[in-house]
């Protein structure tokens, strides 16, 4: 599948992908948020499969933005044309996408002890939204 990935594809699931961590290290706590970003960047780097090879680097190059606002209008829309691409080339890979995204959401949220923050929670309803969008 990764040969029928144009460079604009993968650059819009790396987008997707890498910026879902991005606002979830946003929505943590301000002591936290270079943990979250690192808990999910591992989870991403992790990944396996067509979607591994394509999420194994950060997009370079690419400006979120300077708030929260700023970096959501870019991420959740990618989040959704992600998913619909995949679903169209590889359900199995639109599959594989949106189990690594939860992944990385999850474990960007694992920094605190108990239960995520509201913030955190909110964000990650977002995230998930817009994975299920498409």
């Amino acid at each position: 599948m990764n040969n029928t990935l144009t460079d604009q594809d993968q650059l819009t699931l790396r987008i997707a992908a890498w910026g879902a961590v991005s606002l979830m290290s946003a929505a943590g706590a301000a002591g936290s948020a270079h943990k979250a970003a690192t808990e999910g960047s591992i989870a991403l780097a992790s990944a396996t499969g067509p979607i591994g090879h394509v999420l194994a680097k950060a997009p370079k190059g690419v400006k979120y933005g300077k708030t929260v606002a700023a970096l959501a209008d870019q991420v959740l829309p990618a989040l959704t044309a992600s998913m619909t691409l995949l679903k169209r080339q590889d359900p199995a890979e639109a599959d594989n996408f949106r189990n690594t995204v939860v992944v990385a959401v999850q474990a960007a949220g694992r920094v605190h002890q108990g239960p995520l923050s509201p913030t955190m929670a909110d964000m990650a309803r977002k995230i998930t939204g817009a994975l299920d969008a498409a």
